[in-house]
C-alpha cells in the first residue's frame, strides 16, 4: 500500500469514528460538518449508511429458503421443504429469518455498528430486517432483543440488538418486551469456537426474570439479534423463553452465515 493511501485511510477511519461518536453521544445533526461515510468502503454517503456500490454487493436473502431456518436454497425445491440442518438438528425456536448473507459487506456493517460507534446504521439495518421478517412480525405479540450481560453493555455503552428491535418495532407496530429476558452469565466471546463449544458456552446464559414473566407467558415472541452463526445464542434465548411459558419463539437477524450451497431434503 502506498504511504499516501495508508495515510488517507487512517484519516478517514479517524474521521468516521469521530462522526459516529458525536452522533451516538449527542444525537446531533452533524452531517453537514461531518459527512457520513460508507461503513464498508469509507466513501462519503447520504443517510443510507452504505454507498450504492457496496449496497449492490450485499446478498439479500429471499425465497427459496428453508422454511424453518431461513437458509437459502440454490434452486426452488417446492413449498414447505426443509434443509438438512433443520431436519438433523431442529432448534428450539420455530423459524429464523435474516435480511442478508454474512459476507464481506455485511461483516463491515455489523462491525461498524457494534464496535465502531456507527449507531446511525441501526435505521437502515432495522428496516431491512423488518422487511425480511414480515411474515414473522405478522404473527408476533412482542419483540425480544438478545440481552447483553451488564459488564459487556457497560463496555459497549448500548445494546445493538435492542436498537435494532426498536427500529423493527417502529416499522411493524409490534412492541418491544425489553424486560422479558436477562443475561445472567457473562459468556466469553463466541468467535473462533466450534458449533459444540458455542452451544456449551451459552448453557444457562439467559433467564426470564420475575418482572418479565407477564411479557412472556402465552405470547408469541420474536428474538432479534445482529448475526446468526451457529444459532447457539438465539437457541439459548428461545429455550429460556419457552421454559417461562412462551407460546412460540421465532428469530430475526440482520445477517446469517450461509455455508456452501447444499441441496435440500
Amino acid at each position: 500500500m502506498e504511504v499516501g493511501s495508508a495515510t488517507e485511510e487512517a484519516r478517514r477511519g479517524r474521521f468516521g469514528r469521530l462522526a459516529g461518536a458525536l452522533r451516538a453521544t449527542f444525537g446531533l445533526a452533524v452531517d453537514v460538518g461531518l459527512p457520513q461515510l460508507c461503513a464498508s468502503c469509507r466513501e462519503p454517503v447520504g443517510n443510507a449508511g452504505v454507498c450504492a456500490t457496496c449496497w449492490s454487493k450485499l446478498s439479500f436473502i429471499a425465497r427459496p429458503y428453508c422454511e424453518r431456518l431461513g437458509i437459502p436454497f440454490p434452486f426452488d425445491p417446492g413449498p414447505g421443504i426443509l434443509s438438512m440442518e433443520a431436519i438433523a438438528d431442529p432448534p428450539a425456536y420455530q423459524r429464523a429469518r435474516a435480511a442478508v448473507r454474512f459476507d464481506d459487506i455485511a461483516r463491515a456493517l455489523v462491525h461498524a455498528f457494534k464496535y465502531g460507534d456507527r449507531l446511525d446504521l441501526a435505521p437502515t439495518m432495522g428496516r431491512w430486517m423488518a422487511n425480511a421478517g414480515r411474515e414473522l412480525l405478522a404473527e408476533t405479540d412482542a419483540i425480544v432483543p438478545v440481552p447483553l450481560h451488564w459488564r459487556r453493555q457497560w463496555a459497549r455503552r448500548c445494546n445493538q440488538s435492542a436498537l435494532l428491535a426498536q427500529v423493527i418495532a417502529g416499522e411493524s407496530g409490534v412492541p418491544v418486551a425489553a424486560s422479558a429476558l436477562k443475561r445472567v452469565k457473562a459468556t466469553p466471546q463466541q468467535v473462533g469456537r466450534s458449533r459444540t463449544e458455542r452451544a456449551q458456552n451459552m448453557q444457562g446464559a439467559f433467564r426470564v426474570p420475575p418482572q418479565g414473566k407477564a411479557e412472556v407467558s402465552g405470547r408469541r415472541l420474536l428474538v432479534v439479534d445482529d448475526v446468526l452463526t451457529s444459532g447457539a445464542t438465539v437457541d439459548a434465548c428461545a429455550r429460556a423463553l419457552l421454559r417461562a411459558g412462551a407460546a412460540n419463539v421465532d428469530v430475526l437477524v440482520f445477517a446469517r452465515v450461509v455455508a456452501a450451497a447444499r441441496a435440500p431434503i
